[in-house]
């Protein structure tokens, strides 16, 4: 059930963690920063979380305001969005990704969501301003991503895009283990594990704006 357990600690910090402290919240506020997402894809993309437990938090985040409930893609359905107050947690997610590329790795079996991998990579890209413009649609899991690079930046948008240089498809920690290593792209073809229509040479400059000194991980 949803807990209302506080510091009782006047400090930012401490009435910060009273609202998204608890185990889970940032993590599903991290999920939230790309696109709203219905309650089954968070479970699918948080899958060591009970789904008991994934809606006490959901619950506590919305009585706190940092999320709300809109209308989703699928009609008659809902899906759970950050409010403003709660985008406000974006940069202070993002860094804390950033720190923790240098934690430890979790025991196995580990997931990685396609958020953490796509937040990563637009955190850490660092695409060539004079490459011609790149349009890769990535299917992660299931669920598809557009992903531009023009002027020496990289975007993420969530959903399909009308035209695109190249689609990849593949699971998150695949997608991870290419941005850390482009060099495995032949064998992933090879052995199945991705699939690529279009121009690979789209999908090399997509896995080459990562500079070779950081780490792909959940961010």
């Amino acid at each position: 059930m949803p807990t209302s357990r506080s510091y009782r600690d006047s400090c930012g910090v401490a009435r910060a963690l009273d609202v998204v402290g608890e185990r889970w919240a940032l993590l599903i506020v991290r999920e939230l920063l790309l696109t709203p997402q219905r309650f089954s894809e968070l479970r699918h993309a948080l899958p060591h979380v009970s789904s008991n437990v994934l809606a006490d938090r959901l619950r506590e985040l919305e009585n706190n305001g940092v999320i709300h409930r809109g209308p989703a893609e699928t009609e008659g359905s809902t899906a759970y969005q950050l409010t403003e107050w709660g985008r406000n947690l974006e940069p202070i997610v993002r860094g804390l990704g950033e720190w923790g590329v240098d934690a430890p790795q979790p025991p196995e079996p580990s997931a990685l969501s396609a958020s953490s991998v796509l937040i990563f990579l637009e955190d850490a890209a660092r695409p060539d301003p004079k490459a011609p413009p790149t349009v890769c649609r990535l299917d992660l899991g299931g669920r598809v991503w557009t992903v531009r690079l023009a002027d020496g930046r990289l975007r993420v948008q969530a959903g399909e895009t009308a035209t695109a240089d190249a689609s990849l498809r593949a699971d998150p920690k695949t997608l991870s283990t290419l941005l850390n290593d482009p060099s495995t792209l032949e064998t992933a073809r090879a052995n199945g594990s991705i699939a690529v229509v279009g121009d690979l040479s789209a999908i090399r400059r997509l896995l080459h704006t990562i500079p070779r000194n950081d780490h792909p991980t959940t961010p």
